[in-house]
């Protein structure tokens, strides 16, 4: 028998929450460190990293309304505190409503690469795109990709190059959650390792 996903109204967020740019203070009832993921899926990185570093404060996005239900699900039943999720496609959120200089890191972990040519264009990471995440940004914020995919692996890095002056390589810093063997143990990563996969990350710091 199916779980019933329950809704838990103090983690999920809603467009009518937002009114302008997003106060990350007001909606976390706190100050602290701002973690966005783009692409949360089944709320596993949030689970695991949100758990071990209570007193930073985690924004998950997610467009695939049955993985966003299920994410909620997970987080309320938890009880974590530090947990936003919202279901909005990512680079509107990202040009719309997150502030400059007010996110201490980005994680985007194996984000759909739209391996069609024709569809290159809807890749989430491209020179728009990263105009915003380098303005979302502290100085000295982060930011981590991973993805299985080679030829978007390449466009990404060859993005990043492209902003040098605004962003240095760093190591990839493995979340809590990575097991032996992984590098940020998300459930598609698990999938793609049985698959024997290989995987392709990259870090970088706003300069």
């Amino acid at each position: 028998m199916a779980r019933i996903l329950r809704d838990y109204p103090g983690i999920s967020l809603k467009a009518e929450d937002l009114d302008g740019k997003i106060d990350f203070v007001r909606i976390f009832g706190r100050p602290g460190p701002v973690h966005i993921e783009i692409g949360s899926g089944k709320g596993t990185f949030l689970l695991g990293q949100a758990a071990a570093r209570p007193d930073d404060n985690f924004f998950g996005i997610e467009w695939a309304s049955k993985y966003y239900r299920y994410a909620v699900d997970r987080i309320g039943r938890w009880g974590l505190t530090n947990v936003r999720i919202m279901r909005t496609d990512a680079a509107e959120f990202l040009a719309d409503s997150v502030p400059d200089g007010s996110v201490d890191c980005f994680h985007i972990y194996f984000p759909d690469p739209w391996p069609k040519k024709r569809h290159h264009k809807r890749r989430l990471i491209c020179p728009a795109n990263t105009e915003h995440l380098i303005r979302c940004l502290k100085s000295g914020g982060q930011l981590r990709i991973a993805t299985d995919h080679a030829d978007y692996f390449e466009q990404i890095k060859t993005v990043l190059v492209a902003r040098s002056d605004a962003l240095d390589e760093i190591d990839f810093a493995k979340p809590a959650g990575a097991e032996s063997g992984e590098w940020v143990g998300t459930n598609f990563e698990r999938k793609y390792i049985k698959d024997q996969r290989p995987i392709y990350t990259i870090a970088a710091r706003k300069i």
